[in-house]
């Protein structure tokens, strides 16, 4: 046994040094997504850094939701936090901008993207008008800047602006003060899509200032030492550069300057400017390489990309010491966890959050107690959480699938009496629509906007709860939620086999036309009846029975991907992405090609994996169909570049597709390792034949969470024709149970 034992170890060596044959962070590349509708932060930060330092460019519209789109080549200055992949704009705070010549009000400049370098953890771009090179680094709170300037200086200074914010965003307070020559702090308050954001600093100079100028939109310039108002701006003067490099440390806070100052001496003492990229550049290998695969070149730039998407948020929200600021703007110290902000869970609870579950299981308690901090702070579970106050943007209370997730998963780290007691809150509440499923009624979409999307929202989430009311012995309320999980049903109309919306007289809303689509304004959210009609990942076997069984099921499904592309005008743009009348760019369709392995056709699960990865996710800066969503976009791929997606998102099991890659080692807690083979995998073998588990015959279309956590081997033989037999077997497919 010991020698076989060493064999296995030996091979397992092997394979990983095959796998690990170049630095996996070298096949990150930023820009993808940051072009078009992807709106990804580009600059420098670590994962889950509460800092994401990077420049911010003249704001055009939509597309300029994270400070930065591919398509300009201005700069405004370089500002240490930003959003990745949201439809909405805000954050962009705490401005640096370096310069020469006069001061003056504005300091935009032109850049080339040949002369710009984006990697993970650095960022570096030549200024045109200033003739500087600005270089970007951080740790997980602290911003570090490096500024090179030319031999010739006229009057170098660098302007400090707390007026400037992105989109939505505007500063109601903020405040500067010298504390002595290499020291400045202050505060920034604002609001925006999040209101009262409360966000203090720290920036330490590498050389002493020979001047400091103040002003602010209601007070002239001043050379005193501080000043208040609302929108403060100081300019940092030099008499010159010394050696032409200039370098900034600003240390970033949600509680106060003091602790800012802190944030820079816990993780940033010293000037090594080189030292701390390569730190970053470690810290995201290191997470990277959570994941090693085999793949074409091409694959793995989409792939580690992909994964560097998915570890921008959620944001650690508190300092070094462990303090934050709660949604109730307390001052919480030493709460035992790390704090978390930045939670798109609308988007995140589909796939991102189930794959934190194996790739960071460190984080998962921490982010559910994040989650209840916030309930109890705040008085109910955040939805949509941003720099510690609630937006309440998008439909559901999705909070719960991520919590009984990690509950049903093991996870221990958590009280989950409160967190039940969290979730049936959020299922109570009187609002949305939600009192009519509290009487396990539809929402009638006469009274409520978005009836039918909310309605099918909520019933995932109910079963989420049911679920865990069974595991906790709470019998009736298990019974209740059960029942509220099968409201989907009071939706869809059998005649058209379309989820539509009902009137208070039980009437179907018309006139109905299922493409269209009113942004706010109908029966659905960000879609249309065809996108809408699947929403059920909870269920599939009971929306198959809705529709008749598998034959009809499957032949609408058929035509929802082959149907013409046309959108009515009017439609939201978040609909891209097209296959048909499926959108890829869209989070609430994306485990809809997953569904046909619920009918036992996973053969054309493989097709559509196979199309969408090949035409919607390119190594290009419009890379991305859609708004990356904090990582939800990326998550999707990740997930089926590995050959499987959990279409239900807390049912502990991921269901099968077409993989990308020929091999994949997974890396987990304790020394375990899960290898995924794929032999014979090509673009023309794309359809599963068979399978083995830990060297057994496999016939399940899916796969178990704890089978994959508990370290093994997965081996998936693939060919140019799909099988007649894998996954067809009733017995074989997916099913809505949580599964043991």
């Amino acid at each position: 046994m010991k020698l076989k034992h060493l064999l296995c170890l030996g091979i397992l060596f092997s394979v990983e040094q095959v796998l690990a044959q170049k630095q996996l962070t070298k096949y990150v590349d930023p820009y993808i997504g940051s072009a078009a509708h992807g709106h990804v932060f580009v600059g420098a930060n670590v994962p889950f850094g509460a800092v994401q330092l990077g420049p911010t460019n003249v704001f055009e519209g939509w597309d300029w939701c994270s400070g930065y789109n591919y398509a300009s080549n201005t700069i405004i200055g370089f500002t240490h936090t930003h959003l990745s992949g949201t439809g909405i704009g805000d954050l962009n705070d705490i401005l640096v901008m370096p310069a020469t010549g006069p001061s003056q009000l504005d300091y935009v400049s032109t850049f080339s993207h040949d002369k710009e370098v984006v990697k993970a953890g650095y960022y570096s771009v030549i200024l045109d008008k200033y003739k500087i090179k600005a270089e970007l680094t951080s740790s997980e709170r602290v911003g570090f800047h490096r500024y090179t300037f030319p031999k010739q200086q006229e009057n170098p200074h660098v302007m400090l602006d707390l007026n400037a914010g992105v989109g939505w965003d505007s500063p109601v307070d903020t405040y500067v003060k010298q504390v002595d020559a290499t020291t400045l702090v202050g505060y920034r308050h604002s609001k925006g899509w999040a209101n009262d954001q409360r966000l203090y600093f720290a920036v330490k100079l590498s050389q002493p200032l020979n001047s400091l100028s103040l002003s602010d939109s209601s007070s002239l310039s001043t050379n005193g030492k501080e000043l208040k108002g609302k929108r403060v701006k100081a300019v940092l003067g030099f008499k010159s550069i010394s050696q032409e490099v200039l370098k900034l440390k600003v240390g970033l806070s949600p509680v106060s300057y003091e602790n800012a100052l802190a944030n820079i001496t816990a993780e940033l003492p010293g000037w090594d400017f080189d030292k701390t990229v390569a730190l970053a550049d470690q810290k995201w290998e290191k997470e990277l390489s959570k994941v090693k695969i085999n793949a074409d070149e091409e694959t793995k730039k989409t792939f580690y990309t992909a994964m560097y998407h998915t570890m921008i948020a959620p944001s650690v929200f508190d300092d070094a010491n462990g303090d934050y600021r709660g949604t109730d703007k307390k001052i919480y110290r030493k709460p035992g966890f790390t704090n978390y902000t930045t939670f798109s869970l609308w988007d995140t609870y589909r796939a991102f959050h189930p794959l934190f579950t194996f790739l960071h299981q460190d984080k998962v308690s921490d982010v559910v107690n994040s989650f209840l901090a916030i309930y109890k702070q705040q008085g109910k579970l955040p939805v949509w959480h941003l720099m510690g106050s609630e937006t309440n943007t998008m439909i559901g209370y999705h909070a719960v699938p991520i919590i009984v997730d990690a509950y049903l998963k093991g996870f221990k780290g958590f009280d989950a009496n409160l967190a039940y007691e969290a979730m049936k809150h959020s299922a109570m509440q009187k609002v949305e629509g939600i009192e009519y499923a509290q009487k396990i009624q539809y929402i009638p979409s006469d009274k409520v906007i978005e009836s039918v999307a909310k309605g099918l929202e909520y019933a995932i989430d109910d079963w989420c709860i049911a679920q865990m009311a069974k595991k906790m012995n709470k019998t009736e309320d298990y019974k209740y939620f059960s029942k509220r999980a099968k409201l989907y049903s009071e939706y869809f109309d059998k005649p058209s086999r379309f989820m539509r919306g009902k009137l208070e007289n039980g009437n179907w809303r018309t006139p109905f036309n299922p493409i269209a689509s009113k942004h706010r304004e109908d029966d659905y959210t960000e879609g249309n009846a065809w996108q809408y009609t699947w929403l059920v990942p909870q269920d599939p076997e009971g929306l198959i029975g809705l529709f008749g069984g598998d034959a009809p099921f499957t032949k609408k499904l058929d035509t929802l991907f082959s149907m013409s592309s046309a959108m009515d005008a009017g439609s939201s743009p978040d609909i891209s992405g097209l296959v048909g009348q499926y959108a890829q760019g869209n989070e609430p369709n994306h485990h809809i090609p997953y569904l046909y392995a619920y009918a036992g056709q996973p053969w054309k699960t493989a097709n559509l994996v196979r199309q969408i990865t090949d035409s919607l996710y390119t190594n290009k800066p419009d890379g991305l169909c859609g708004n990356e969503d904090l990582g939800q976009m990326s998550s999707w791929y990740v997930f089926s570049a590995m050959g499987f997606y959990p279409v239900n998102p807390a049912n502990g099991a991921y269901v099968f597709g077409s993989p990308l890659v020929n091999d994949a080692l997974i890396s987990l807690p304790g020394n375990k390792k899960f290898h995924i083979k794929v032999q014979g995998n090509s673009k023309e073998n794309k359809y599963i034949q068979r399978a083995l588990l830990n060297g057994k015959p496999y016939t399940k279309s899916y796969l178990r969470h704890k089978d994959l956590v508990a370290g093994g081997e997965l081996t998936l033989f693939m060919g140019n024709k799909p099988s007649a037999t894998w996954g067809v077997n009733p017995a074989d497919r997916p099913r809505s149970v949580a599964i043991e």
